[in-house]
C-alpha cells in the first residue's frame, strides 16, 4: 500500500510578522493553530503524561474528522514509565485504533519532537523499550493507506493532553465515541480549530521559504521550560 510519511515543523503564515524567542531570553511569542485535516481524512492528537516524581505515566488521543468534529477519544494508565516510553505508547494505542476502525488517511500529530524524528526520520535510538516499540509502531504504519506525521507544540495539543491526564485516574483503558468527556469540554478545547495559542517559545533560527512564503521552525522547549529548569 502507498503511504505517504513526511516530517514539517509547524509553519506559520508570513501575513503578520513573526515573533519568535531566541536564547538572549528576550521574551516573545508566536501563534500557534491547531489544523484541521483534508476532507476524507482523520487526524489523531496523542500525548503522553509522566509523573516526574513517582514515574506514574498515562496515554491519552483524540480523533477528529475534516470538520473538528470529535470521532473519538482514548486515556489509560500504562504504570511506571517514562516521558518518550509514554508518548510512544500514545501513538501506538491509537494507531492500533485505526486499524480496529478501518481508517485509511490519518494524519498523526503529537507535541514530541523526538518521537517525530524517531518514526518520521528514523532517528536511532539505544533504549531497547523504545526499539520494542518503534518497531511495533512501524509494522503498523505500512498497514495505513496514507499516512503524514507533524509535529505541533504543545499549545495545540491540549485536547490530547487532557485525554492523558485523565488517563492517571482510570483503573482501566476507556473509549469515548462521538461525544467527548466534560473534563475536555470544560476547557473549551475540544474544537481545536477555533483557537489560536499565544506560544512562547526558544527556536534556532527561522528559514525562509519565499516560494511558499511561510517560516519554518525548529521547536525546542517553551519559556516555562527553561524557567522551570533554572528554578530547580
Amino acid at each position: 500500500m502507498p503511504i505517504v510519511s513526511r516530517l514539517f515543523c509547524h509553519r506559520i503564515s508570513t501575513h503578520q510578522p513573526v515573533r519568535v524567542l531566541f536564547r538572549n531570553w528576550h521574551k516573545k511569542s508566536i501563534n500557534v493553530t491547531w489544523e484541521k485535516p483534508e476532507k476524507g481524512w482523520t487526524k489523531l492528537n496523542y500525548d503522553g503524561s509522566c509523573k516526574c516524581k513517582t514515574g506514574k505515566s498515562s496515554i491519552g488521543g483524540i480523533f477528529r474528522n475534516h470538520n473538528a468534529e470529535f470521532l473519538l477519544g482514548y486515556a489509560e494508565s500504562i504504570g511506571q514509565s517514562n516521558s518518550t516510553i509514554a508518548e510512544m505508547a500514545a501513538l501506538l494505542r491509537g494507531l492500533e485504533i485505526v486499524l480496529e476502525n478501518g481508517w485509511s488517511d490519518i494524519w498523526l500529530e503529537g507535541d514530541s519532537k523526538s518521537l517525530v524524528d524517531i518514526i518520521a526520520q528514523r532517528k536511532p535510538v539505544k533504549c531497547k523499550q523504545v526499539q520494542m516499540h518503534v518497531k511495533r509502531i512501524n509494522l503498523i504504519i505500512p498497514e495505513i493507506k496514507n499516512c503524514i506525521f507533524t509535529h505541533i507544540y504543545r499549545e495545540g495539543n491540549r485536547a490530547a493532553d487532557r485525554f492523558a491526564q485523565m488517563g492517571h485516574q482510570l483503573k482501566k483503558p476507556q473509549i469515548w465515541r462521538h461525544i467527548p468527556p466534560n473534563e475536555v469540554l470544560r476547557y473549551d478545547i475540544f474544537n481545536g480549530s477555533n483557537y489560536t495559542y499565544l506560544v512562547t517559545t526558544v527556536c534556532t533560527l527561522p528559514k525562509i521559504d519565499e516560494e511558499e512564503k511561510s517560516v519554518k521552525l525548529t521547536p525546542r522547549k517553551t519559556w516555562e521550560d527553561l524557567q522551570r529548569a533554572d528554578s530547580q
